[in-house]
């Protein structure tokens, strides 16, 4: 089967090809960077059309948000590199390489950029596992060969955005519409152009990471910064400045910090502070007392438990050497002298209960004493935090009733027939979290007449 309509091209704007065209005569690209986009495109089209299957709905969807791009006027002479780059990994992928997993990543060598295939939407350029990588080989003390190659591919891929550069993706997801970026991914980019800036002397490197820092000092949907009373947040998509993702928050303000301590920008230093007052009032609200909430919607899995309690390490590690620059200016104008934080800093504590979280059995409680014998009825349970459950009522030996589901933290009504035999019997209930802590608890119940 040949997936040829999800190529259509859109109704309300003009394609890939007539944007090329107007670029070029604009004089907004180079006859070579038309020519190479022009093929790059032409050949994905011509790829996608042996295609059939998986394989040519993976292929098709990046073409067609391609031209989604196109239609939205999202098309610029800053955006195309990454984009046809897409379209020429995708058609080279798809046209030879294995199937791939949800999530599963890949890279083109000797290219360094890290791409993740999205199901439904592609190969994409997975700019926070691109920028950890680079992060990787300054922490790993590798040579400056890798780490020039990958800081020269992540700089020719920048695009405009804020009124300074961001590293956008470019699929549809949870909601947004591409060309989008974020607070989390843009701070771990800003991190290591800051490092790896000095390390290899390199002035555009620098400069980059200073025009990056454009993206938190804009609202959404250009930039991420959100205004607060105590400061600022930084949102984790630019499509989405309702969604308060800790994670995504905490490192932003990571990699300012990291930004200003290593140029000594006193911009940088105001932004950060600005986060950190704000990142004090929201943080304690992620912490349960059993596990963290990911939003203000629902609970971590256990990779973002793991993932925020290291950032939250990390920013408890770096406050309590100080603020990045010296006077700190709050949101209110005020300021303080550079001062070690209290070991017992909100970072430093909620890291630690994060990280106790993953080492603590659920607690459980059974709620409901009594039913009444032969009606259709609920049993209330509570669990502390995020867990795969089994509810089981059992008369001796004999199982009347069993059921297993995963459970968020809190109260549940767990629905079930209640036998018509009155009399005593007992409700089992056992628990395991995302982290494989078990625990398990057993309680009577009585079954009166009706």
């Amino acid at each position: 089967m040949r997936y040829a309509p999800r190529l259509a091209s859109a109704a309300g704007g003009p394609g890939v090809r007539t944007v090329l065209a107007q670029m070029i005569r604009r004089r907004r690209i180079t006859g070579d960077e038309y020519r190479a986009d022009i093929g790059a495109y032409d050949r994905a089209r011509h790829a996608f059309n042996g295609l059939s299957g998986t394989r040519a709905y993976e292929l098709g969807a990046v073409i067609a948000d391609a031209e989604r791009i196109a239609r939205d006027n999202e098309l610029s002479a800053s955006l195309a590199p990454s984009l046809f780059l897409t379209l020429e990994r995708n058609a080279q992928w798809w046209s030879h390489d294995p199937l791939l997993g949800d999530g599963q990543r890949v890279s083109f060598a000797p290219s360094e950029l890290i791409f993740e295939h999205y199901p439904g939407q592609g190969l994409q350029i997975q700019w926070l596992g691109t920028f950890g990588r680079g992060n990787g080989l300054i922490d790993d003390g590798h040579d400056g060969g890798a780490l020039r190659r990958i800081v020269d591919e992540i700089l020719a891929l920048a695009a405009d955005r804020a009124g300074g550069l961001s590293w956008d993706y470019l699929f549809p997801f949870d909601g947004g519409t591409p060309p989008w970026s974020g607070g989390l991914s843009q701070g771990t980019g800003l991190e290591l152009l800051a490092h790896a800036g000095k390390i290899l002397h390199s002035s555009a490197t620098l400069a980059a990471a200073r025009r990056a820092l454009a993206l938190f000092k804009v609202p959404p949907p250009a930039g991420v910064r959100i205004r607060t009373r105590a400061g600022a947040a930084y949102a984790e998509y630019t499509f989405a400045p309702g969604d308060r993702i800790l994670n995504g928050f905490i490192q932003a303000d990571v990699g300012l910090y990291e930004y200003a301590r290593s140029t000594h920008s006193t911009v940088a230093a105001r932004l950060f502070a600005e986060g950190d007052a704000q990142a004090r009032v929201e943080t304690p609200r992620y912490n349960t007392g059993y596990w963290s909430l990911y939003d203000q919607y629902g609970e971590s899995t256990l990779n973002y438990q793991i993932v925020l309690a290291e950032f939250l390490r990390h920013l408890c590690r770096l406050t309590r050497e100080g603020p990045p620059g010296a006077p700190r200016t709050l949101a209110d104008g005020a300021s303080t002298t550079p001062r070690p934080i209290a070991a017992d800093d909100i970072y430093c504590r909620t890291a630690t209960d994060f990280f106790a979280d993953l080492h603590t059995p659920p607690r459980l409680r059974v709620l409901t004493a009594r039913a009444a014998d032969g009606r259709p009825g609920a049993i209330t349970v509570s669990v502390s935090k995020i867990s795969s459950v089994t509810l089981s009522v059992h008369h001796g030996a004999r199982v009347l009733f069993s059921t297993s589901l995963l459970l968020s933290g809190g109260r549940h009504r767990l629905w079930w027939q209640a036998p018509r035999r009155p009399g005593r019997y007992t409700v089992d209930l056992a628990a395991t979290d995302l982290a494989g802590n078990h625990a398990r608890i057993s309680t009577p119940l009585v079954l009166s007449r009706r």
